[in-house]
């Protein structure tokens, strides 16, 4: 019978040892091994980014990165049977839930700033933009400086109207704005002539008005930016072992040259649902971010 005290003291040690394991886990990576979830945040209309497709389930570039994090965590975990939820995120209230924890990460077109610095973390760089304005083609404006005076349509939650009210050819005109709660929205009051600019990311706007009905009436003031910014993934701040995962899965993605496949099926190739080329091929600060992975925000 000496040999039962000494499994029962090995069944103990391998006890002790998972506890121990366990306890190690903090932040995200804990909260999924205690839940047995996992959550993303989504948009429903950042076209090629994250939006719904015709049956309403959230595809785009930036969930294409998002689920290598979430198949990164699973692994991680040993959790193979990982519960991936899925939760619709606005522009204003990505951030709250990202802090209250109704969402793990969020995928989307959020700019990095060091402003958001303060209350999230990012992981590496995705893609760059510029922020300018989308005009009707018979409206007359040509410049950033010719809102003055008007209406523009921007979305709540975002850095646009702020920007526009710096910009030195603007900032002594008297400029009215209307937040609307998503993109979608945004245009459509431009569409219907509600305002006469929405001021956004480019790369957002080109997708807005080449899913539009009519593509042609539309231009974007290219000769112009507000500021350019980088977009990354979302999520809470000092949690670093979900952070170290994080920046490890997207730079392991960025290094191999994966990312470049999945920037060519978003940005130029036509994507579901109308099969609309963008056309947006990747630019010099997009192949630098590729480059060298980065979490650097925008001041």
């Amino acid at each position: 019978m000496k040999w039962f005290p000494r499994a029962l003291l090995g069944l103990a040690a391998l006890s002790i040892a998972v506890a121990v394991s366990a306890q190690d886990l903090t932040g995200t990576l804990k909260k999924g091994k205690d839940t047995g979830a996992f959550t993303i945040g989504y948009r429903e209309s950042s076209k090629s980014f994250s939006y719904l497709d015709d049956q309403q389930k959230p595809i785009g570039y930036a969930m294409d990165l998002c689920m290598k994090v979430f198949e990164a965590v699973k692994a991680d975990l040993k959790m193979p049977n990982l519960k991936l939820n899925l939760q619709p995120v606005t522009s204003s209230n990505r951030i709250p839930l990202l802090q209250n924890g109704t969402i793990d990460l969020e995928c989307g077109s959020t700019t990095n700033s060091v402003d958001r610095q303060k209350q999230v973390a990012f992981g590496p760089t995705y893609f760059v933009i510029n922020v300018t304005a989308a005009v009707k083609k018979s409206s007359g404006i040509k410049s950033l400086a010719d809102l003055g005076g008007k209406t523009i349509s921007t979305t709540a939650g975002t850095t646009s109207v702020t920007l526009l009210r710096k910009y030195d050819k603007t900032k002594n005109a008297e400029i009215r704005s209307i937040d609307a709660k998503d993109h979608a929205e945004s245009f459509l009051l431009l569409t219907q002539d509600r305002t006469s600019a929405f001021i956004m990311d480019d790369i957002l706007l080109a997708g807005l008005i080449a899913n539009s009905a009519n593509p042609g009436d539309y231009t974007i003031l290219t000769n112009e930016s507000l500021r350019t910014e980088p977009y990354s993934m979302m999520l809470r701040k000092d949690d670093p072992q979900f952070k170290a995962l994080v920046d490890k899965t997207i730079g392991q993605v960025m290094k191999s040259g994966e990312i470049n496949t999945l920037y060519a099926k978003w940005f130029t190739k036509p994507i579901p649902p109308k099969g609309v080329n963008m056309n947006f091929p990747e630019t010099p600060a997009i192949k630098e971010a590729f480059a060298n992975p980065s979490d650097k925000g925008v001041e």
